[in-house]
């Protein structure tokens, strides 16, 4: 009797190791973790996932470590996708960016730089201000949002919410929030080392080492290298205007006393240096493409530093967690800001942004009925921004033309005064700076998940968020006036003037927000299919609008008028009264937005657990909505503004599938999203009913991969061929609504050979070399209205090699 059920536990065991394999999974088996602290995979669910046919829920393949929550992301009332190692790699998912191609309603358009990293959800974003959606690495939030568009590299698992997911997360996960996940050495072992090279100079490299000495300890080390020569020439400065090279490096550490205490350590170095803002003139009437053409070429380079340490007790009853971390961020924008060869405007703007977080939380343990979860959140952010801009030769004379008015056709003026004025020159003209914004943040919060009965579960959730924002800024206009006096005796005598326009001050801004969440599930069967409805509340954090400063010194020196003749006599310097200051803050200050999110979702398990289907419709009310306006009551320019509303509701559905006994497999997604207006006025148009710029009106994706086991060959183990097809739009640019981009898709392929340790992935993007727009902006530093816009990347084509040593 014990021989034989040793040998039942041994094929048990193996049953187990062997099920990746047997269920058409292609990741190692010991990826695959059969119980966690979330998840207990029974016998009789072990048993069903034999059938090749059925569809595994990614959710439940790859397992990661989850302080705050109980179940499984399609046994919550929310939307969500999650992405596997190998639909990154297959699909070739490097960034943010290209992840939300496949993901309803949730965008992050390629702007052109990783600064850059605008995120739109379910009609919530904007070009600048806060993020719509917050960013978590390893359980460690991201906090400058210039760090959230970072390479992908040896990721277990990437998740994508959507919704507001406040209570638990936070400030500024109004629309959604991005989760990353880098592999655990826990359970995997061994090299990996992968290469790759494409159209564009594209080329990639990676290596990583995971080892686990002992049961209770692991480590591992990546590191990576990817650039492109690009595919878009500046044609006036010469060059790449999309050129990148980026590397970085991540160590881990894992020690587990046990079953109890258990510690991870984290840090990760990431650098890139960029040809950055590829934008060329576009003519919106024939839909033609200029190459860029810059005084200077664009660029971004950066430094990050991300090191978190986790720390998690496990008791019968609770699990305790701790998360500390520290990030570092040190960058420098460089930007032609009119985008053409004429030289109007350009500016360099250079980071130092450290900040530190901790959260404590703690959560009920094992399957009750009411399984709570409560925590603390603590971040500060220090952040020091340079932001010197220049005005070049050709600002410089229009800001001439601007302050001679109708001075040289005035009669009361001589005529000597009239020559030296239409003679003088602007030169050294330039806006240097210096801005400190640091931020601190405070979340205490609660959740409830209550099991009423067998198949109904309630969720109630509160945090209370407190947000301090403040500023200190020390920046200046100045130009050197060069004019020419002719004297008595019919010398000229030059005349220098230094105009000088100071600005000193600071302002500092408290927000408390309370966010709760309700939520109903109901499991409509035993095997996880579901319907709930949510109700919950989002915000983003307010803050300073630093680059209107510069818009707020060219209004003064286009308004200089008759204090050119003042100058004639002296150095000008501008002084700025208490009630100046007031108005300044006053239009570089804006406040959070907060919105209530409407959400009826299902997550379907049919046919036999063949697709699983996932909906949702959606209605969000955002108030004290952040746009980016002009400021015509003080006359100081571009300004962040919270005086809007807006209104979004729409639909989207993602579908995963399988076939032919689990050689095929697909996937589709599909969003509508109306978000319209629904209070706004600038004092001159009222914009109620037009459409929220930058939000496409649908996204789709289509992909379906077909895997060719080859029986009984050495050499090669499977052959795996697939194609996916995404679009978005219409999309529109501007608050107006007269600019646009169509609804467009683009396609892809690849071919997988699995030679066993080594895999080959032959892969081709936009293959059929579609045209558009990313991102288009409208200029009219000279005076004409025109169109410059970020292309979309063309066919590219490329070639991956990866071994598991």
């Amino acid at each position: 009797m014990k021989t034989k059920r040793h040998l039942k536990k041994k094929l048990f065991i193996s049953g187990i190791l062997l099920l990746p394999k047997v269920a058409g999974i292609a990741v190692a088996s010991e990826s695959l973790s059969i119980t966690n602290t979330s998840t207990t995979l029974t016998r009789k669910e072990i048993n069903s996932r034999i059938d090749t046919s059925r569809v595994i829920d990614l959710d439940e393949v790859t397992v990661v470590s989850q302080p705050k929550e109980h179940v499984r992301l399609r046994r919550q009332a929310l939307s969500s996708n999650v992405f596997t190692d190998n639909e990154l790699q297959s699909l070739q998912l490097k960034d943010i960016s290209r992840l939300s191609s496949l993901t309803p309603s949730f965008i992050v358009p390629a702007y052109g730089s990783r600064l850059t990293s605008s995120i739109y959800v379910r009609g919530i974003g904007s070009r600048s201000g806060e993020p719509a959606a917050g960013v978590y690495f390893d359980n460690i939030p991201l906090i400058n949002k210039g760090s959230y568009n970072r390479h992908f590299y040896q990721l277990d698992r990437v998740d994508l919410l959507r919704g507001p997911q406040g209570t638990l997360y936070g400030i500024n996960s109004e629309g959604g929030l991005i989760r990353m996940f880098s592999k655990d050495p826990m359970k995997h072992q061994g090299t990996y080392v992968s290469c790759g090279i494409g159209t564009g100079l594209y080329s990639n490299a990676e290596i990583a080492q995971y080892h686990r000495p002992s049961d209770n300890f692991a480590f591992s080390a990546a590191a990576f290298y990817t650039g492109q020569k690009g595919f878009f020439n500046n044609i006036n400065t010469g060059g790449n205007a999309d050129l990148s090279n980026e590397a970085g490096g991540r160590m881990r550490f894992m020690i587990n006393n046990g079953n109890r205490l258990s510690m991870d350590i984290m840090t990760e170095y990431q650098y890139t240096n960029q040809n950055a803002f590829a934008y060329g003139e576009y003519n919106n009437a024939t839909g033609h493409f200029s190459n860029p053409s810059t005084t200077i070429m664009s660029g971004y380079k950066r430094q990050l530093v991300t090191s978190g340490l986790h720390l998690s007790y496990r008791a019968p009853r609770f699990i305790a967690s701790s998360t500390t971390s520290y990030q570092y961020l040190n960058d420098m924008m460089q930007m032609d800001q009119d985008y053409m060869p004429a030289d109007y405007m350009r500016l360099i703007q250079m980071q130092k942004s450290s900040a530190v977080t901790q959260e404590f939380t703690i959560r009920g343990n094992g399957e009750n009925k009411w399984m709570p979860v409560s925590g603390i959140f603590l971040s500060h952010q220090w952040l020091r921004t340079d932001g010197p801009v220049y005005f070049g030769d050709d600002m410089n004379a229009m800001i001439k033309r601007s302050m001679l008015g109708g001075l040289t056709n005035n009669p009361g003026i001589p005529q000597n005064v009239k020559d030296m004025l239409a003679g003088m020159t602007i030169t050294d003209n330039n806006v240097p700076g210096v801005f400190h914004t640091p931020q601190l943040n405070i979340g205490i919060y609660h959740e409830s998940n209550l099991n009423l009965n067998r198949r109904l579960k309630a969720t109630l959730g509160i945090r209370y968020d407190f947000q301090r924002i403040s500023i200190s800024y020390d920046t200046r206009s100045q130009f050197l006036l060069n004019m020419k006096m002719t004297m008595p005796g019919g010398n000229t005598v030059p005349l220098n003037r230094r105009y000088t326009s100071s600005l000193n001050g600071s302002a500092e801004k408290n927000y408390s927000q309370l966010l709760p969440k309700f939520s109903l599930l109901y499991s409509t069967d035993n095997s996880g299919s579901n319907v709930y409805v949510t109700i919950s509340k989002g915000f983003r954090a307010g803050g300073y609008n630093l680059q209107m400063f510069s818009d707020i010194f060219r209004t003064e020196q286009g308004s200089l008028g008759a204090g050119l003749m003042q100058m004639a006599g002296g150095d000008m310097n501008v002084e700025h009264t208490p009630e100046d200051y007031s108005n300044i803050n006053n239009t570089i200050t804006y406040k959070p937005e907060e919105s209530w999110n409407h959400e009826i979702g299902t997550h379907l398990n049919i046919l036999g657990n063949k697709l699983h289907a996932d909906i949702a419709i959606f209605h969000t009310q955002i108030r004290n909505q952040q746009l980016s306006v002009m400021a015509g009551k003080y006359g100081y320019g571009r300004m962040m503004i919270n005086a809007g509303r807006s209104r979004s509701y729409g639909m989207e559905m993602s579908l995963r599938g399988s076939a032919a006994d689990g050689h095929i497999k697909y996937g589709a997604t599909y969003s509508c999203t109306n978000s319209t207006f629904r209070k706004y006025t600038d004092g001159e148009n009222n914009y109620k009913g037009k459409r929220v710029p930058f939000i496409p009106q649908h996204t789709f994706s289509l992909n379906a991969d077909y895997c060719l086991n080859i029986e009984g060959s050495k050499l090669i183990k499977s052959v795996t061929a697939g194609a996916d097809v995404n679009g978005n739009g219409r999309t529109y640019w501007d608050t107006e609504n007269n600019f646009s981009q169509n609804f467009y898709a683009i396609a892809g392929v690849h071919v997988i050979l699995d030679f066993g340790k080594l895999k080959a992935n032959i892969w081709g993007r936009n293959i059929t070399d579609t045209r558009y727009n990313t991102f288009l902006i409208n200029n009219s530093a000279d005076g004409t209205s025109r169109s410059f816009a970020q292309q979309g990347n063309p066919l590219q084509i490329g070639t991956d090699i990866s071994i598991k040593l």
